[in-house]
């Protein structure tokens, strides 16, 4: 692991919309499928018109108004969804070398490094070939896949998830040791040790100490050991962010849990997010639907606020419900002076592949081929090609 520091660039990229206002309490239903995020964002944010500029009203729309300052003083941390590599993905990557899944998700480079703590979430393990590669139900992909997520940008990897214990505590090891090799500030959720699931992770962006945290509420399979993933209890939960805050400016707590395919959020995870931001947590980054979920700002009777995103919904992956590959940025801007949250905005992003319409009936999954990642604002003709029966 190794520790950061780098002035922030104020650029935002096209397609950046800001869903906060004065930190009023907000809940937002981004969209489950595509039509409610063009209602959304025409009905909340967009007086409609033919010829809008989003570059010009994000420019006109930033709170902070001296770039120099905004320059030294802030720090941007973007969030995204499950990657998964299921076997089409892992088929259209081989090459005559090994897996190239960087092919995939080129066009996302930009966004990443517009960005200083870039949050991605390794939904399964990644032991590679000695293991054996495998797909859904129980997953191991190639060493590539983590490398790649870490050339396209990802710098603060949850790795623990419900599919964490899909084999053996020799795979998960292996699985935790790639990243190892790579640079990046953080890696939690699967371990190799006892004393690694207790460990807290730390890391300093512009003069603000992050601890990173990482738990999952539920498992496909019970694990070989009682260290290999890091699961969620009360107790728990609260002993990690007593000692984090003890020991950094902010907690950043990443979630697994909900209901997979449910746009909502469960009493349970409202009543987790708010325990958690009781006790300290500053941000809750929560995966697991496949879905967007509503996002959130929290503020508990003991003074402390959090802003809770439910679910991030997915990154890279080869799942078939059109509300599974429409998913985004969760973009959170940090006052580096302040060490406190002062904007929350969403770029969405569209997961593409293309199949014939005869392969999809047929759901022949392993014919699918040109996967590639759009933003939104670049997804209009692309979706043409595929088959989602639904337009932008």
């Amino acid at each position: 692991m190794f520790k950061r520091s780098k002035k922030q660039s104020l650029f935002r990229p096209a397609g950046f919309w800001d869903i906060r206002a004065h930190w009023t309490f907000v809940t937002v239903f981004l969209f489950s499928v595509l039509a409610l995020l063009v209602v959304w964002l025409y009905a909340e944010i967009l007086t409609p018109q033919s010829n809008f500029d989003v570059t010009k009203f994000v420019a006109t729309n930033l709170r902070i108004t001296d770039p120099d300052k905004a320059q030294n003083n802030n720090i941007r941390l973007i969030a995204t969804g499950d990657a998964i590599p299921h076997d089409a993905l892992n088929l259209r990557a081989k090459t005559d070398n090994g897996y190239d899944y960087l092919q995939f998700m080129d066009r996302m480079q930009t966004y990443f490094a517009a960005s200083d703590i870039n949050f991605c979430n390794q939904a399964v393990l990644g032991a590679g070939e000695d293991f054996g590669i495998s797909g859904y139900p129980n997953f191991n992909s190639p060493v590539e896949f983590a490398q790649d997520l870490n050339k396209v940008g990802c710098n603060l990897i949850n790795t623990g998830s419900n599919h964490t214990n899909d084999f053996n505590q020799d795979v998960i090891d292996a699985s935790v040791s790639v990243w190892d090799e790579l640079s990046v500030f953080a890696a939690a959720g699967a371990n190799r040790s006892l004393d690694e699931r207790d460990e807290i992770d730390y890391f300093e962006v512009n003069g603000v100490r992050f601890a990173f945290l990482s738990f999952t509420t539920y498992s496909n399979a019970a694990g070989e050991t009682n260290y290999g993933l890091t699961s969620y209890s009360d107790d728990f939960a609260s002993k990690q962010i007593s000692e984090a805050n003890e020991n950094a400016d902010m907690v950043i707590v990443s979630m697994r849990w909900g209901i997979e395919y449910s746009p909502g959020a469960t009493t349970a995870q409202r009543d987790q997010a708010k325990f958690l931001t009781e006790q300290g947590a500053d941000i809750i980054l929560g995966h697991g639907p496949h879905v967007l979920a509503p996002v959130e700002l929290i503020e508990t009777s003991n003074g402390n606020k959090s802003v809770v995103w439910y679910s991030l919904g997915n990154f890279i992956n080869a799942q078939t419900e059109a509300e599974t590959l429409f998913s985004g940025f969760a973009v959170i801007d940090i006052d580096a002076e302040k060490k406190e949250i002062i904007d929350v905005s969403y770029l969405p992003f569209y997961m593409h592949y293309e199949w014939t319409a005869e392969q999809a009936a047929n759901e022949d999954l392993l014919a699918r081929d040109n996967f590639e990642m759009f933003i939104i604002d670049d997804a209009e003709e692309p979706l043409k090609r595929s088959q989602l029966n639904t337009t932008i």
